[in-house]
């Protein structure tokens, strides 16, 4: 074997490991959702009820464990029941957003939902969404004012029961 074709062997060694290395950290890394395969509609889902899921015999001593963890605010073996309160299209979304200010914790918070594919609004958003929609809500078209109208709404009843949460996603 001549030093040559042993560089070259060397050297497709090297490349196959860099591939496989860089391979690897591709598939490390988070997917983020691909918007232009996701469907037009964007829906605002809040928690309607939460139930434990029995239809399995559970011992009694997981229940206990279960339910202590309800008490405590953890969610182990509860099921989520989702109601739509808001929809629109993506590019009502989108345009709907142009109202906030551009670099706002509001559009940022909500512009999520562009970059993760889904955002959830817990009872700590509250204040900054309600009052961020209602300063532009003069400024809106009908259509978006009830747009913001509803949502509001939404955030009210989140303020109302702070167990509820908002889902805003793609379907």
């Amino acid at each position: 074997m001549t030093v040559k074709s042993v560089l070259v062997k060397t050297d497709l060694v090297k490349s196959e490991s860099v591939k496989s290395v860089s391979d690897s950290v591709e598939s490390d890394k988070p997917k983020i959702p691909d918007m232009s395969t996701m469907s037009d509609k964007v829906l605002f889902y809040s928690l309607s009820r939460k139930f434990v899921d029995e239809k399995d015999d559970v011992p009694e001593e997981a229940k206990e464990i279960i339910y202590y963890g309800l008490a405590i605010g953890h969610h182990l073996g509860i099921v989520d029941c989702l109601k739509v309160v808001v929809s629109c299209s993506r590019q009502q979304y989108q345009d709907w957003l142009e109202y906030l200010p551009k670099g706002s914790e509001a559009r940022q918070k909500m512009e999520g939902f562009f970059t993760f594919g889904e955002i959830t609004i817990f009872p700590e958003h509250i204040n900054m969404l309600a009052n961020a929609f209602q300063a532009v809500i003069s400024e809106q078209t009908p259509e978006f004012k009830t747009l913001s109208d509803s949502f509001i709404t939404a955030l009210g009843a989140l303020h109302r029961e702070p167990d509820v949460y908002i889902m805003v996603r793609g379907r």
